[in-house]
């Protein structure tokens, strides 16, 4: 009798435990849950607005009509040109600027990390508001100061205005805002290296190729894997800065899958809540398969550096 008391006693009590996780499950399942499922069903309906009348199943309709759309064969068509351009430049960049300022002879090093980190503080709206005024073609400092230097031809280029130019454009603009992610991430896992490899590689006589290679990189890989799908995840989800730079053009060339959906459903005359839910969800299936593919490159990596 005293044993099943003691075992009473000592049980976790539980329901406290769910009272505390009632508030978080709640949110989660108002913000998150519902959201996915409401859009998963909105995709199967012909739904136009939120007070559309007489909604009715229609299967998967919407999604043969995506893929038969221009437009969104477009716009995934943009998005993996953007990613193509940002990601490695982001990636590399980053790490070099890492190792300079990682680098014990090099001075201000608080400063310049400050700098680099700044515009990640700043909201992307901000910043797209400001890059269209210093690159308005007529008034913009950069075009002013490219006349002023005797380059007519440039200054009186639209650089966020024509079709050729303006994907790389935002693509050098998304770089500067969120190198300084990266750049903290690739400092901490240099930081995470212990100094006696150095000391041990300057022993046996290894230049700083040779401890690069041989001592950082094997140790960098794995942190390496993490910040590459970090960056991938961080291109996919430009719908802010491209929206106020471009607002998907000029004739849909920075046209993303983010601005593609937000047109449907909420810029255009005639919503179609339905067809850009039905995008939505591809979009969030491709991006389902980016963090599967973290897992496979984590462990891959994670091997590879031991």
């Amino acid at each position: 009798m005293s044993r099943q008391r003691s075992l009473r006693r000592s049980k976790t009590p539980y329901g406290w435990i769910y009272l505390f996780l009632a508030p978080t499950l709640i949110l989660f399942t108002m913000y998150t849950l519902y959201p996915i499922g409401a859009t998963v069903w909105y995709s199967l309906t012909n739904m136009r607005s939120f007070t559309s009348k007489n909604v009715r199943f229609v299967g998967l309709a919407n999604y043969l009509l995506l893929f038969q759309d221009k437009q969104f064969l477009n716009s995934l068509r943009v998005t993996g040109l953007f990613m193509l351009i940002v990601v490695p430049a982001r990636f590399l960049l980053s790490l070099a600027l890492a190792l300079l300022l990682n680098w014990k002879r090099c001075k201000w090093k608080t400063f310049f990390r400050t700098i680099f980190f700044l515009p990640v503080l700043t909201t992307s709206a901000i910043i797209g508001v400001v890059f269209i005024m210093l690159l308005d073609p007529t008034m913009g400092p950069v075009n002013v100061i490219l006349e002023q230097l005797g380059l007519t031809e440039w200054a009186s280029l639209s650089l966020l205005g024509t079709a050729s130019t303006a994907l790389g454009t935002a693509g050098v603009i998304w770089v500067w805002k969120w190198l300084g992610n990266s750049l903290i991430y690739w400092i901490a896992s240099l930081q995470s290296i212990p100094e006696e490899l150095y000391e041990a590689a300057k022993i046996d006589g290894a230049n700083s190729w040779q401890t690069f290679k041989s001592i950082v990189t094997p140790l960098l890989l794995p942190f390496a894997a993490i910040i590459l799908v970090l960056t991938v995840s961080d291109a996919i989800r430009v719908f802010n800065l491209m929206l106020t730079l471009t607002n998907g053009g000029p004739f849909y060339a920075t046209e993303t899958v983010e601005v593609f959906i937000y047109r449907h459903a909420f810029q255009s005359t005639s919503p179609r809540m339905a067809y850009a839910s039905a995008a939505a969800t591809i979009f969030g299936l491709f991006f389902m398969v980016i963090v599967i593919a973290q897992r496979a490159v984590t462990s891959i990596f994670q091997k590879a550096g031991k």
